[in-house]
């Protein structure tokens, strides 16, 4: 059975054509996706993260407010008792925020042009152990 994965777009940001690549990319590599669209509220993530069964969530973020952003959903899904839910972020990322996302439970950061290979080869790891052998 294939790991499934949330890609979603927190917050306000509307651009959504690189959230859509990763999200054909990782099903072209055989993950199961389910992809929120733009405008999410945390909450919502968590939410669906919970009710579709995902071994990892995705946050595309291109307005800046990554931390706080990845910060509040790491928190949302340990308080709704999900703490095991792998949470990535990729987006506009200078790399000076690399290693606070990472501080802040993010388990992997892709910024823009990070190869998708990588990506896909990083979200299988964080989902190897969700999938059946």
């Amino acid at each position: 059975m294939p790991a499934r994965v949330l890609v979603a777009k927190p917050g306000l940001d509307g651009h959504d054509r690189g959230a859509k690549i990763i999200a054909r990319t990782l099903r072209d590599a055989g993950f199961e996706v389910v992809f929120t669209g733009i405008r999410q509220r945390i909450e919502d993530i968590v939410t669906i993260a919970l009710q579709e069964d995902v071994a990892l969530v995705g946050l595309s973020i291109l307005s800046g407010a990554h931390i706080a952003l990845t910060t509040r959903t790491v928190e949302a899904l340990r308080a709704a008792d999900a703490g095991d839910i792998a949470v990535v972020v990729g987006g506009t990322i200078p790399p000076a925020d690399v290693p606070r996302l990472l501080e802040a439970g993010a388990a992997a950061v892709f910024p823009t042009g990070t190869p998708l290979d990588e990506v896909v080869s990083r979200v299988r790891e964080l989902t190897a152990a969700s999938t059946s052998p």
